[in-house]
């Protein structure tokens, strides 16, 4: 009989954190992208086991560690955006929900050649990175504020892919022989 309104907010944030694919609270997209159902998918099974079994540390780090490149990568294009000088619209520029359009259907075929451009040609996302949906509407925004080309330099400059197309956050390869 605890009248305290406060006594359950701390497993409230946990258990929205645990629901939180993309680290951003309330985001009702985390199962609708092929790569939030891989992560969720990872959850449930993580949920599933014995806290101290092997697998579940195995699965609990591998989502750990999806989660944190996802926040590098976010904070890579919010980096870029706010050089290109959109420090205030940033976070809404890289906010996407279900309910997020294409602008123009005609800048699809652009958006994914710039995406994955971006992929290739640059180091903004990591070497294990599938290219996310996410980033696709994006790049669709910011080709509708003419801005998609300044974000590629932006990005090349500011992680540039080694000579001979190795990423830099690729380690020393061993020779080959």
């Amino acid at each position: 009989s605890n009248n305290n309104p406060y006594v359950s907010f701390g497993a409230t944030l946990a258990r929205d954190e645990e629901q939180n694919l993309w680290s951003t609270p309330h985001d009702v997209t985390h199962t609708e992208a092929d790569d939030d159902r891989v992560l969720y998918n990872m959850i449930v099974v993580r949920n599933q086991l014995d806290k101290d079994s092997e697998e579940w540390q195995k699965l609990n780090y591998d989502i750990y560690t999806l989660r944190q490149t996802r926040k590098e990568v976010r904070s890579r294009w919010k980096h870029i955006l706010e050089d290109l000088g959109f420090q205030k619209e940033a976070d809404s520029l890289l906010s996407v929900t279900k309910l997020s359009i294409i602008s123009d259907s005609q800048n699809m075929s652009k958006a994914r050649d710039i995406l994955l451009k971006l992929s290739e040609e640059t180091n903004i996302f990591p070497t294990s990175w599938e290219l996310s949906e996410r980033y696709l509407f994006v790049v669709d925004r910011l080709i509708a504020l003419d801005a998609a080309d300044e974000f590629f330099k932006v990005a090349s400059a500011a992680y540039p892919r080694r000579p001979g197309g190795d990423r830099v956050d690729e380690g020393p390869r061993p020779p080959q022989g």
